[in-house]
């Protein structure tokens, strides 16, 4: 598991890169055709509950199989010993750890659970390796060493535990537990060698706090505080008394991320404190003063700082295309890395030696695995994922959209268009919302979804509607509360209304998919849109904004209240009930499919089967499939497999009339 940092952003770009090959669903039907005689279905796997939708045909299966295949290479880790790269990907039914001692060489497997396992080894010394793994999607994580293929456990086996940082000389690691009550996120500090010694030094309150790094001498750890996109809050911690420092007024909404220690103690950090954008700089924790040191006018969304303090890489997400930059810490030059296509860098980390390793995918690369050698300025490629057989060179590229919505904000998307020389005319489209709603749709690997594109002939559209990042933390303020919830799903309105003028695009077929708060605008597109929409397809959606307060995971209910109001509160409460989906479920008239994990701890299962429910008691058709060993997203390849299976079967129908 790579350690949690302050958070730059969303997560997901990267990690959505590595699991398009195992996308979540997106599909909704009308009338639900005859069954197929057994033989001719793909069975159901065990998990997996469908109700109301027909089998999915074999030959579906069989035509869409190469797109089912392809994989994706995230970079985790160096070894420090024996300079091999750890990296996750998945050959059976979920994504393991794997070495790769040399580039290009073979993946070695070296965990081999039944559920997802992310890990990292430990800086400086390599001696062990520490993985987090929850049940079924629980999100209830437990840290573990692991060791010859067998993980042993390090944390209590009840509560939500994630791993924070290391010490940069790998001999401690914070983490954050909520074992005290199941709710706050204390803060623990461990030699992970000896579990016995781990301790809490801070009991927090709120499910936001974690810790971010250690000083040099291990006896300060700088803590954060995330109360939201827009405001973080950073504390210095003396970790034998336990007293507790502001760095900077708390009082201050200002965003801060990615935090680093230097060798000499120096802090870095990204901020956007005077700035509309997130900036790399240099944090003083006795003063709290930010100092910049980039230049981009766009958000810095990810760095790390050599082991000697000397060089900085860090990525610069421009207009939804990431930039790897170098910076020499002492001179403040800057060297611009361009041998990269345009696409998606993460998890980038320097090896004790000076490589920097990091994951990479765009429109015809699949998420694999990189690295830079910073004195030569030469690139290394590590894995080359399979795509199923797959020639990747013919994937469509993006282009953006751009509208003014109704109050003349602009918005923007990206637009993927099949290949006109083999679909001539206008051609159907699904428009496709990203959650968070602090996230953002960027150009990256489509993996199955390809299918659409080079299969189908169907059109993708990516809207990047206020609220979501990358744009400035004006922009990102935009959507906040109850009262402007709906703005975004007027700018959505405006960017389908640019994109179906498009030529290319035929205006009568346009499907709608959203999952977890684009689920949220599946459900209200469905109501509001439902003249420009032939169907709608929501993934672990919110559907009434009261109960999905009210019974989200107690740990995450105030940060949620933050962003989208507080049910507590009767003007809000009021304002939330009217702009849920589910008080206007009467005026859903199109066809829905949803799809749900019914071990999710963000919106529970309940906010899918009160919308099902209500449709269907209303006389609409709606699927529902249900994953019993799921949670927010589906991340088992069988049944995100099967999932699949039944969105093409639903735009196929919908969309293109089969």
């Amino acid at each position: 598991m790579r350690p949690t940092h302050l958070p730059t952003r969303l997560p997901a770009r990267v990690i959505a890169a590595l699991l398009a090959t195992a996308a979540i669903p997106v599909a909704a039907q009308d009338a639900p055709a005859a069954a197929a005689p057994e033989a001719s279905a793909v069975p159901l796997p065990a998990a997996l509950t469908a109700e109301d939708m027909p089998p999915v045909p074999l030959t579906l299966a069989q035509r869409a199989r190469p797109y089912l295949e392809a994989r994706g290479a995230g970079f985790a880790g160096w070894d420090p010993n024996t300079r091999a790269v750890l990296i996750s990907t998945r050959f059976a039914n979920v994504s393991q750890l794997h070495r790769v001692e040399a580039p290009m060489g073979a993946r070695t497997q070296i965990s081999f659970e039944a559920e997802p396992v992310r890990g990292s080894y430990a800086p400086a010394r390599g001696d062990i390796i520490i993985v987090g793994k929850d049940s079924g999607g629980d999100e209830y994580y437990q840290l573990h060493s692991l060791k010859d293929g067998r993980l042993t456990l390090l944390t209590d086996g009840k509560s939500r535990n994630q791993l924070n940082a290391w010490s940069n000389d790998g001999e401690l690691v914070g983490f954050s537990s909520t074992r005290r009550n199941g709710v706050d996120s204390d803060l623990y500090v461990m030699n992970p060698r000896d579990p016995a010694s781990a301790r809490m030094v801070h009991e927090s309150a709120g499910g936001g706090w974690f810790l971010a790094g250690f000083a040099p001498d291990k006896r300060t750890a700088y803590v954060a505080d995330y109360n939201s996109v827009q405001d973080v809050d950073l504390y210095a911690l003396d970790l034998a008394t336990g007293a507790m420092s502001p760095i900077g007024d708390p009082a201050a909404e200002i965003a801060f991320g990615g935090l680093k220690v230097a060798p000499d103690g120096t802090l870095w950090i990204t901020s956007d404190q005077g700035s509309d954008f997130q900036r790399l700089g240099r944090l003083d924790p006795a003063s709290g003063v930010f100092t910049a040191v980039s230049r981009e006018t766009w958000d810095v969304d990810g760095f790390d700082l050599s082991a000697d303090g000397s060089t900085i890489a860090y990525v610069v997400n421009e207009a939804g295309t990431d930039r790897l930059r170098l910076m020499d810490v002492a001179s403040g030059t800057v060297t611009k890395v361009d041998a990269l296509p345009a696409g998606q860098i993460g998890g980038v980390e320097f090896a004790q030696w000076g490589e920097i390793g990091f994951s990479f995918s765009s429109a015809k690369s699949a998420a694999d695995v990189w690295s830079l050698d910073p004195a030569t300025m030469q690139l290394t490629r590590w894995t080359q994922s399979e795509t199923g057989g797959l020639d990747p060179s013919v994937n469509v590229e993006p282009r953006i959209v751009t509208t003014k919505s109704f109050d003349g904000l602009e918005v923007s998307g990206l637009l993927y268009l099949p290949d006109p020389a083999k679909f001539p005319g206008p051609r159907p489209l699904i428009v496709s919302v990203h959650g968070g709603p602090e996230g953002q749709s960027t150009a990256g690997f489509m993996g199955r979804n390809n299918y659409h594109l080079n299969e189908l002939g169907i059109g993708i559209f990516y809207p990047n509607v206020r609220g979501s990042t990358g744009y400035g933390k004006t922009f990102v303020s935009l959507d906040n509360g109850p009262f402007q919830r709906e703005d975004s799903v007027r700018d959505m309105d405006a960017l389908i209304d640019a994109v179906r003028a498009d030529p290319a695009v035929d205006a009568t077929r346009v499907g709608l998919s959203g999952g977890s708060y684009g689920g949220y605008m599946c459900y209200a597109a469905a109501v509001q849109l439902k003249d420009k929409l032939s169907a709608t397809q929501c993934t672990v959606a919110i559907s009434n904004f009261v109960s999905f307060l009210e019974n989200t995971n107690p740990y995450r209910q105030d940060l949620r209240r933050v962003e989208y109001g507080d049910e507590r509160i009767p003007e809000q409460r009021a304002k939330l009930t009217e702009i849920s989906p589910l008080t206007r479920v009467d005026e859903i008239e199109k066809p829905m499919f949803v799809i749900t994990g019914a071990n999710d701890p963000r919106v529970p299962k309940s906010e899918a089967d009160q919308m099902v429910a209500a449709i269907r008691a209303n006389g609409g058709e709606a699927w529902h499939l249900v994953a019993a060993d799921e949670g927010h997203g589906f991340r088992k390849k069988d049944n995100s497999d099967y999932a699949f299976l039944s969105q093409l079967m639903f735009w196929e129908e919908h969309l293109l009339g089969e």
